[in-house]
């Protein structure tokens, strides 16, 4: 059996996804390159780096925000700094994380003001926990960041160096929990194809359908939903990348289109047809 197929809840009975190896693989993947790295640290404000060092996560609404930051040093643990309020529950319901949960927020995109001196407190924590290490002087890897903490940890006489290569790398070979995972956003996926394939009818518009696959996806446990995009008629070349109001109307080549969607059905991935109308899915974690 190549792929295997499981449901999505945990069980006695039967062995699923096993969560701890999940988070014990990932890390060691990003331990190990920057072991082979010539950084003395990693600083990673990506939330989805975040998340694969640290095994936390405070909900998509902070995917954009670059609200929350990590540190993993050569040779140690990982730190996480996050809201108050989310470090604390991260405390008492992370056990892998524990005490190295702290409070504590970067500049969120520009909110907090220069004023605020958020930029030179982010600094300050990074240099202490580095001095600690004796790695003050080693260069400082960061995958993303904000200008003011940039020219912040310069101040503090730390080298900053691109260090999101390491983790595109780390990330790039799934482990065996992660592919497990993959398989079962298929089957969501492939559930709202379905639904779709069934809905589809002129008088729907590009957002219903968007919106109907969405909720599909989301009503299967689905945590975050991107890049689902419906395209039709003359909007379809080229390609707008957006979704819009426009409504489907009887297509010239009804039964063609009846064959390619029924193609459509059976992939799992990006996929896009032509005609009348077009769908675009996106992924599904």
């Amino acid at each position: 059996m190549g792929l295997k197929t499981y449901g999505t809840m945990a069980v006695d009975w039967e062995n699923r996804v096993d969560f701890e190896r999940l988070r014990r693989e990932r890390l060691a993947r990003a331990r190990a390159l920057l072991q082979k790295s010539e950084m003395g640290a990693l600083l990673c404000f990506d939330m989805n780096n975040v998340r694969y060092i640290t095994a936390t996560h405070i909900g998509t609404w902070a995917q954009d925000k670059n609200s929350r930051f990590t540190l993993l040093p050569q040779n140690d643990e990982p730190i996480l700094w996050d809201f108050g309020s989310a470090a604390k529950h991260h405390q008492l319901n992370c056990p892998w994380l524990g005490e190295r949960s702290r409070a504590g927020i970067p500049l969120l995109r520009g909110a907090m003001s220069p004023e605020m001196g958020r930029a030179e407190n982010v600094a300050r924590k990074i240099k202490v926990e580095l001095e600690k290490r004796q790695l003050q002087h080693e260069p400082l890897g960061v995958d993303i960041i904000e200008p003011p903490i940039l020219f912040a940890l310069q101040r503090e006489g730390i080298k900053v160096i691109d260090g999101q290569q390491i983790m595109s790398d780390a990330r790039v070979i799934k482990t065996q929990d992660e592919i497990t995972l993959l398989n079962m956003s298929a089957m969501m996926v492939d559930a709202a194809y379905d639904e779709l394939y069934r809905a589809m009818k002129p008088g729907m518009s590009e957002n219903q359908a968007v919106g109907l696959v969405s909720k599909v996806l989301y009503d299967l446990g689905s945590e975050y939903v991107e890049a689902v995009n419906a395209i039709s008629g003359e909007r379809c070349n080229p390609h707008p990348h957006v979704f819009s109001d426009r409504v489907r109307r009887w297509p010239r080549y009804g039964r063609k289109l009846r064959s390619l969607v029924s193609r459509m059905r059976r992939r799992h991935s990006h996929c896009s047809l032509g005609t009348e109308w077009a769908w675009r899915f996106g992924r599904s974690r």
